[in-house]
């Protein structure tokens, strides 16, 4: 799909036709959107909680990538962890970490909570990271 001259118009799936990596979210599915829909302007990924308790996105900062990033709790309930503070988050709740230096993470409060995570660094040429570039999972 990364070349334009042969994509469809567009491509519609279900989140179940999507396939997730083991282990790039601890228990949880992480399912590479970027990468199944072949999108080169942004990064964008989504993490299914298997249990409540699962980690969605682990503590981490995008100072190497200058991301800013946008989460939003699509089903479920879960608890993000930014700057310190600790965000409820029940379905519907959009968290915007614009620096990059801010380290965040998210925890499900419920089985089956749906996070949709979207990243770029502003004012650049998205260039996905290192280990968005992997093979789509079997």
């Amino acid at each position: 799909m990364s070349d334009s001259t042969t994509r469809p118009a567009y491509v519609a799936a279900h989140i179940d036709d999507i396939p997730f990596e083991d282990g790039a979210a601890p228990k949880a599915e992480w399912k590479p959107i970027r990468r199944f829909f072949g999108i080169g302007s942004f990064g964008v990924n989504l993490a299914r909680a298997v249990r409540a308790g699962d980690e969605l996105t682990h503590d981490h900062d995008e100072v190497d990538s200058g991301h800013e990033e946008l989460f939003l709790i699509t089903t479920g309930h879960a608890t993000y962890r930014v700057a310190g503070d600790e965000v409820d988050a029940p379905v519907g709740t959009f968290v915007y970490v614009a620096d990059p230096a801010v380290v965040r993470g998210a925890i499900a409060q419920e089985a089956g909570t749906v996070m949709l995570v979207v990243g770029a660094e502003p004012g650049a040429v998205f260039a996905p990271s290192d280990w968005d570039t992997e093979p789509l999972p079997e």
